[in-house]
């Protein structure tokens, strides 16, 4: 067994379909940032969640949510590709997703209205 666990974003929604067998399971695409020392890169794993649990899952996944999940890892080959995949047996949200369109004007900081330019020292 190869346990793994991984953490960044969902590059999209989670999709729940049910097996032929009446099985339910949860799949989403999770992107971890990855820095060689050189150049920034992305990698991405397709990850997988049976049952409650990953209903459950499929309430936190939206795109741009940050998420940690640990399960078994495995590789697949379609097209010539190698694509990774974790067999999820437990996650953990980390936090708000990020937000597209317009942010809340509550949470944004407060604007400094008094500003002098005299106590700018240079």
């Amino acid at each position: 067994m190869k346990t793994i666990t991984i953490a960044g974003n969902c590059g999209k929604d989670a999709e729940t379909r049910t097996t032929q067998s009446g099985q339910k399971v949860t799949s989403v695409s999770i992107g971890v940032s990855h820095y060689d020392g050189r150049e920034r890169s992305t990698i991405w794993f397709d990850v997988s969640m049976w049952g409650k649990r990953g209903e459950t899952l499929a309430q936190f996944a939206r795109k741009g949510a940050k998420l940690a999940v640990s399960g078994d890892l495995s590789t697949r080959e379609y097209n010539g590709k190698t694509y990774l995949q974790v067999n999820a047996q437990d996650f953990t949200p980390m936090g708000e997703r990020q937000q597209t369109g317009h942010a809340d004007p509550a949470r944004q900081a407060p604007v400094q209205d008094d500003f002098d330019s005299d106590s700018i020292p240079f």
